[in-house]
């Protein structure tokens, strides 16, 4: 397990305590409706961190070509109809560019600041010059309003339980999805990031804010700064 981080329940569990049947189960929720109305049809998308294809799935039904990237051979196996490609996402280097450069799952949030530097200079060697980057951030109030749970329209509780300081910026999260037949915790570091701060590491990686996405400003498309 990658220090900081674990995962309990049914399954196999990834170094980052991502449980694979758990994310075999989540629905895709609003953010391929996101994606698809901030980027053009049919384009050419780099998925990083794409697990068991979650969002690529749908993508791929929109008309999209996707190259699905997750570190977790296990989650891969789930994706179909998607090139796949099994690495770490700070070491990838393709030789390509892509229209769309994804970055969701709040990886920006990772609690290493070098770890991060290294996740945006992934997107950018991988960005078409004219291309954009959709990242998906955390909420404003993602580390203050807990502990809360959402129960899920398909009918699952997801629980974030607690959100604890553990030093130098980072926080620890307990999260927790309960199923009627199975529950599943994860637990995990992340760095919350302002606005201000996002925007600042974007720009120290050669990316600029084009537009907000979301009114909670959870999604972002950034362009490669000319």
């Amino acid at each position: 397990m990658r220090a900081g981080h674990q995962g309990t329940g049914p399954g196999p569990i990834t170094p980052d305590g991502c449980a694979v049947e758990l994310y075999s189960r989540l629905p895709a929720g609003p953010e391929p409706d996101i994606i698809t109305a901030a980027v053009p049809a049919g384009a050419r998308i780099l998925e990083l961190g794409s697990g068991v294809g979650r969002m690529t799935h749908p993508l791929l039904e929109r008309g999209f070509t996707v190259t699905a990237v997750d570190e977790s051979a296990e989650m891969l196996e789930r994706v179909r109809g998607a090139r796949t490609i099994c690495s770490p996402i700070e070491e990838l280097d393709l030789g390509e560019r892509f229209d769309v450069v994804l970055l969701a799952s709040f990886l920006v949030h990772t609690s290493d600041v070098k770890v991060r530097q290294a996740l945006l200079r992934t997107c950018v060697r991988h960005v078409a010059e004219d291309g954009c980057v959709l990242i998906q951030r955390e909420g404003e109030d993602y580390h203050t309003n807990v502990p809360r749970e959402r129960v899920d329209p398909s009918g699952f509780t997801l629980r974030i339980a607690s959100s604890e300081p553990v030093g130098d910026g980072v926080n620890s999260v307990l999260a927790e999805y309960e199923f009627p037949d199975a529950t599943w915790t994860q637990t995990f570091r992340a760095r919350p990031l302002t606005k201000e701060q996002f925007e600042e590491a974007l720009a120290e990686a050669g990316l600029k804010v084009d537009k907000y996405l979301t009114e909670d400003r959870i999604w972002a498309r950034a362009v490669p700064v000319s």
